[in-house]
């Protein structure tokens, strides 16, 4: 029984069991005569003149009369609510109102007979879900796990061009680098990677990530060569599985959030991506620095993070900073045993100076289209700006001894919707180096050798181009260079650096399926030897091409 049920029988009721009984003396006969006998009842409570909004039961009459119709008054116009009610005028009333009642409910089993073969459907069809919950719940893996999968296809060749005589890949025939390097890497490459990420959340705030990794990229396509030519989703695991990450994630009031982990990534502890290129799709690994690869390193291991986040309304600008430690030596020691002055192999762990340890931090301000950062990062020996020409790698990334200071600025913006209208990203670094000459061997650079270096990129990403869900994508820059050379102990070598090399990326992603996208893409390498190229007249050059598949689940 509903509400309006209630209020119309309430009246009813209590005349009915009322202790002391009508008589006839009790009873106007003439008033109920009127009452019962109009023939048509008011369709709106308006049409009584003494009935006003302010009535404490104006609302209750309003619904008898708009929804059941079953409310007349007197000829006069007027309802006389605060009149005493007989019983017999409360049975002519209850019987007025239950005529409609009746015609309701006529109404709704003629419907149920009606739509009663789609009421059967509907009803099984809400028995089998409710079987199908029960039986995930009874089987089901967590309560409080998610997994998310991520299956990624590279098929994709590279091949080199120039005359450059330099022996960096060997000296087989007529020693010519292009030729020797298309040999060894040259091949169309058919590789996958796997990731397996464990979403735990105790608190629906918090995070535990654990990820499992496979993958068998041995070529090219992880840096085997050329290490520009590395993707973003290669890596090499030879087919075995391996925890990849493995870390906790927590928030400590509004504004504060903290990670700790055995195997986290310092990337992965910033407040604010400082580019808004690859969100779509990524390809190359270099693209994925953000213009700084000695800053932006990827540096992995034992970590700890904080971020902190300024609270303004939704929608405004706002300031963020963070900052963590990662030690990429932490589970064991560098392999520099054949210099004293370098750690064993025996060495390594967190805090210590063989930790190989890296400190990143960032300050950020941001608005929903916009972002400027500026970062810093401090790394130990044996720390490295991971991507950058040969020559810049060859003498001054895995330092025997010393340190290195580096850093960025960047900045993006982005339109409200997806089209022809691309979003932009810039973003510059300044390497400093020191203490680093000597080699890990324990010998001293006889050449000169990198002091100072710099790198920079512009990226350009269109969403949504052409059909909602596809993306294109193309960056270009200049991987870490040598800028400035100190010199070694033979005297009287040049020491103008001539590491110059550029890269460009172009890619196109098709959005086949929800969990289903398809990447062609090309790219092109300069001078990814930088100085070890040789002399000016000499030439090498890398072009790649490949087609990315990547399943999601």
């Amino acid at each position: 029984m509903n509400r309006l049920q209630h209020l119309l029988l309430a009246p009813a009721a209590l005349g009915l069991l009322a202790p002391v009984a009508a008589s006839a003396s009790d009873l106007n006969m003439d008033g109920v005569n009127r009452y019962a006998n109009v023939k048509e009842q008011v369709t709106s409570i308006n049409q009584f003149s003494d009935v006003q909004p302010t009535e404490w039961a104006y609302q209750a009459l309003s619904n008898l009369i708009e929804r059941y119709g079953c409310v007349a008054g007197y000829p006069d116009g007027t309802f006389r609510g605060k009149q005493a009610l007989s019983r017999w005028e409360a049975a002519a009333l209850l019987n007025a109102c239950l005529d409609r009642v009746t015609e309701v409910t006529d109404e709704l089993r003629r419907l149920l007979k009606e739509f009663e073969a789609e009421l059967a459907v509907l009803k099984g069809r809400v028995d089998g879900l409710e079987a199908k919950v029960g039986e995930l719940e009874a089987t089901q893996f967590s309560t409080t796990t998610k997994l998310r999968g991520q299956a990624t296809f590279v098929l994709g060749a590279v091949n080199a061009g120039g005359n450059s005589t330099s022996t960096a890949f060997g000296t087989a025939t007529g020693n010519r680098a292009r030729e020797n390097y298309n040999a060894q890497f040259g091949a169309t490459t058919f590789n996958y990677d796997v990731r397996l990420n464990f979403n735990t959340s105790f608190t629906g705030k918090d995070l535990l990530l654990t990820r499992l990794r496979a993958n068998n990229f041995n070529n090219a396509f992880n840096g085997r060569g050329v290490n520009l030519t590395a993707l973003d989703v290669a890596g090499n695991s030879d087919d075995s599985v391996f925890i990849d990450r493995l870390f906790y994630r927590f928030p400590v009031g509004k504004d504060f959030t903290f990670t700790l982990g055995a195997r986290a990534r310092g990337t992965e502890m910033l407040a604010v991506t400082p580019s808004a290129y690859g969100r779509a799709d990524k390809i190359l690994d270099l693209f994925s620095l953000h213009g700084a690869p000695g800053v932006y390193n990827k540096a992995t291991g034992p970590a700890a993070g904080i971020i902190w986040r300024q609270t303004v309304p939704k929608g405004r600008a706002r300031f963020s900073a963070s900052a963590s430690y990662t030690a990429q030596q932490g589970f064991s020691g560098t392999a520099f045993d054949g210099n004293p002055d370098a750690c064993s192999s025996a060495e390594g762990g967190i805090g210590t100076d063989c930790a190989r340890g890296n400190i990143l931090a960032q300050l950020n301000y941001t608005a929903p289209q916009w972002n400027i950062s500026a970062a810093y990062r401090y790394g130990q020996q044996a720390t490295n700006f991971r991507r950058g020409t040969n020559f810049v790698a060859s003498n001054s990334w895995f330092l025997a001894s010393g340190d290195s200071n580096s850093v960025a600025v960047n900045a993006y913006w982005q339109p409200k919707k997806g089209g022809f209208i691309p979003s932009i990203s810039l973003g510059w670094g300044l390497n400093s180096l020191s203490g680093n000459e000597t080699r890990s061997s324990g010998v001293e650079f006889a050449t000169p050798f990198v002091s100072e270096s710099q790198s920079w990129f512009v990226g350009l990403e269109w969403k949504d181009l052409f059909a909602k869900g596809n993306a294109a994508g193309m960056a270009v820059g200049q991987p870490v260079f040598a800028t400035q050379l100190k010199s070694g102990t033979t005297a009287g070598l040049n020491t103008s650096p001539d590491d110059g090399n550029y890269v460009w990326e172009w890619w196109y992603k098709f959005q086949v399926t929800d969990n289903i996208s398809i990447t062609p893409a090309i790219f092109y390498l300069s001078r990814p030897l930088g100085q070890l190229t040789g002399p000016s007249d000499q030439s090498f050059s890398v072009f790649g091409g490949l087609v990315q598949t990547t399943f999601k689940f």
